[in-house]
């Protein structure tokens, strides 16, 4: 899929319905979203570690102590969940490497443009997802 690289988007290109469903030119809007999303994740996580070594002092009262590990706790879960956000992005450029982006994995219909300008990592439409959901809903009630 070289011929995606090469596709230069200007900043202000957004995906329309009025073009054929994931063209070059989508997928490669996508797939650079995509990217920069990864890369942001990145050097937040970059940060996170430069901090978490230099946050090693031990304080001496209780409270700043407490309130350190909380912190350092809740940077710990964040980070967590930006790694399995990576993967989620990784296998979404693999998708539009292997030409099943932006098509449902469970009906094999496009997912709306909208969904997923607001999450490109989305693999079900709106109503499988839905569907899934109260499915989820119902399972977890019995």
């Amino acid at each position: 899929m070289n011929a995606l690289a090469s596709v230069i988007e200007p900043n202000d290109y957004r995906p329309s319905e009025d073009e054929p469903f994931m063209n070059e030119r989508q997928l490669a809007y996508f797939k650079a979203k995509l990217l920069a999303w990864k890369d942001e994740i990145l050097r937040e996580s970059k940060g996170t570690v430069v901090n978490l070594k230099a946050e090693t002092e031990n304080h001496p009262d209780l409270v700043d102590r407490a309130s350190s590990e909380s912190d350092r706790a809740l940077e710990l879960r964040t980070r967590d969940r930006q790694r399995k956000l990576i993967s989620k992005i990784d296998e979404a450029l693999r998708r539009i490497e292997d030409g099943s982006y932006g098509y449902c994995e469970e009906t094999g219909e496009p997912i709306s443009l909208g969904r997923l300008e607001a999450r490109p990592t989305a693999t079900l439409s709106v109503e499988a997802q839905e569907r899934h959901e109260r499915r989820e809903r119902v399972h977890r009630d019995d």
